[in-house]
């Protein structure tokens, strides 16, 4: 395999989680604001603690970007996923405080119900 394929594997996969994530954290924030809750509330709870935990052991950087810097070698300075780069740009500043504000919901809903 070249290393653009990997680069390309590696954007592709960074993509996906991405976009898994950004569904666990619309799920957590939903569940709080109405209350639903099931299986898939426990599946993006899991998938945010494991991002979290991932996260804080990478220095609060994405240890998937390393990897695309690595395959890219800076080269073409393209963005680490498939997604535009100002999506992406402020993701913790963005999905920090929804996952925060969904879990404090489901907080106040699980102490109050």
């Amino acid at each position: 395999m070249t290393a653009r394929q990997r680069l390309t594997l590696v954007r592709g996969l960074h993509t996906a989680i991405y976009l898994v994530m950004a569904f666990a954290t619309f799920v957590v924030l939903y569940a709080g604001a109405t209350g639903a809750h099931g299986v898939w509330l426990w599946v993006a709870t899991g998938l945010i603690g494991a991002e979290s935990v991932v996260f804080a052991a990478s220095g609060m950087r994405c240890p998937l970007t390393a990897v695309v810097a690595r395959y890219d070698a800076g080269a073409s300075g393209i963005s680490d996923t498939f997604l535009p780069e100002r999506l992406t740009r402020h993701t913790l500043q963005v999905f920090g405080p929804l996952v925060a504000l969904g879990f404090g919901l489901l907080a106040v809903r699980w102490v109050t119900f």
